[in-house]
């Protein structure tokens, strides 16, 4: 839980009898590779805080073909949050690809947190935030740019997951074929 605080604690302090009360709303989860933490149909109970591993959110189109819209690692906020916010069943997956833990948080506590306490509503509307800026990021690099530009801006934004992540998994992130992702890597690297 100390990593917690501090994860919080960067953007928000908390005093020790504050960061009691948050904590309670926290389950810690040690999750596995190739283990779902949410799977399409499923009720969304949770969005995770990424402690250790790394992880893939996903969907599956009607062709079969997965396609990821997020990895998440150390730090890194996930679930499929439609249906966490809206209290539907899951139309994604999150799928831990490297064994690790996360902090398991429900919307009914995330809603009481940012009601009773200013600093973690503050905190989960910077995180929001945050993450609305990445995805218009990402959706304006799909729309506007080159396989090239995309994989080179992958890099640059996530060097340690290019060796991390399996090939295939960074191939659909970028929406590109695995031989595309294997000239584009070559290009890059001569």
């Amino acid at each position: 839980m100390n990593r917690l605080r501090e994860h919080i604690e960067a953007i928000t302090p908390l005093t020790d009898e504050e960061f009691d009360y948050v904590k309670d709303f926290f389950i810690l989860k040690n999750v596995r590779k190739n283990q779902f933490l949410v799977h399409e149909g499923d009720e969304v109970k949770y969005e995770f805080l990424t402690l250790d591993g790394i992880y893939k959110v996903f969907y599956v189109d009607e062709n079969g073909k997965e396609h990821i819209l997020q990895f998440a690692k150390k730090n890194w906020w996930m679930t499929d949050y439609i249906g966490f916010f809206k209290q539907k069943n899951a139309t994604m997956f999150v799928e831990c690809i490297q064994d690790g833990a996360v902090v398991c948080l429900t919307l009914e506590g995330r809603e009481k947190l940012s009601s009773e306490l200013h600093k973690m509503e503050h905190f989960f509307r910077v995180k929001l935030m945050n993450g609305y800026i990445a995805l218009q990021q990402r959706i304006i690099l799909l729309l506007s740019s080159t396989p090239q530009q995309r994989y080179e801006e992958f890099v640059r934004l996530y060097p340690d997951l290019i060796s991390e992540v399996p090939k295939k998994y960074v191939a659909e992130y970028l929406g590109v074929s695995r031989e595309t992702l294997s000239r584009l890597y070559s290009n890059t690297n001569k």
